[in-house]
């Protein structure tokens, strides 16, 4: 592998490096997004036993220390509560499309790796043809061993771009994948929250009369 990577010429090194760049995206989002992963309905069922057991302080207080976009959401629902349920699905529609912007952040840079590496790969076969045509013109023959090193190194720019494109192009899915569960979790459990919000305030309301 490593005299393949040798013999793919001066095109290789910018693949390797955009590869590099691609890895460290992946590592980030990977542990970012596993840690905004939390066990939805079990939180859920958490906060509503704080709210009936504790009031709006404890089902605080297990939104703030609890991690992840869901919690987060519920907080700032939680904050507004005192100014009505319009107000917190507000603050919960607010705070989704922020949280949704952190997940999905530097999405963008894995993208852009997955377009850029086929393309230097493209132009180091341009390249490699063009010496390859320059030895021809310079031996004035056209010989399979003259013209082989420029194919050769054509031939390689090619596969190793498209190899680097195809692996971050698979953790980018898989990390769109994670997003989509999130989002969808965030989203139902939300309308849960609200619910339950309702339902408190109902309760309240009857016992204080």
């Amino acid at each position: 592998m490593v005299q393949y990577f040798l013999d793919g010429g001066p095109f290789m090194y910018p693949i390797l490096g955009v590869f590099i760049i691609g890895l460290a995206f992946v590592i980030e989002r990977f542990v970012s997004l596993t840690l905004s992963s939390v066990n939805t309905k079990k939180f859920v069922i958490g906060v509503n036993k704080a709210l009936n057991e504790g009031g709006h302080e404890a089902a605080m207080e297990l939104c703030s220390s609890t991690r992840g976009p869901v919690a987060s959401v519920f907080n700032a629902g939680m904050m507004r509560w005192n100014r009505g349920i319009d107000q917190v699905e507000k603050a919960i529609m607010s705070a989704g499309q922020i949280e949704l912007s952190f997940l999905e952040k530097n999405l963008v840079w894995l993208s852009t790796v997955i377009a850029v590496a086929p393309m230097l790969g493209f132009t180091g076969t341009v390249w490699g043809m063009i010496g390859a045509f320059k030895a021809i013109a310079a031996a004035n023959d056209i010989s399979p061993s003259i013209v082989a090193g420029g194919i050769s190194e054509a031939l390689l720019t090619t596969v190793f771009g498209l190899i680097v494109a195809m692996i971050i192009q698979v953790f980018n899915n898989l990390f769109i994948s994670m997003i989509d569960k999130i989002v969808g979790d965030m989203q139902e459990s939300s309308v849960q929250f609200i619910d339950t919000l309702v339902e408190y305030d109902e309760k309240n309301s009857k016992a204080a009369e």
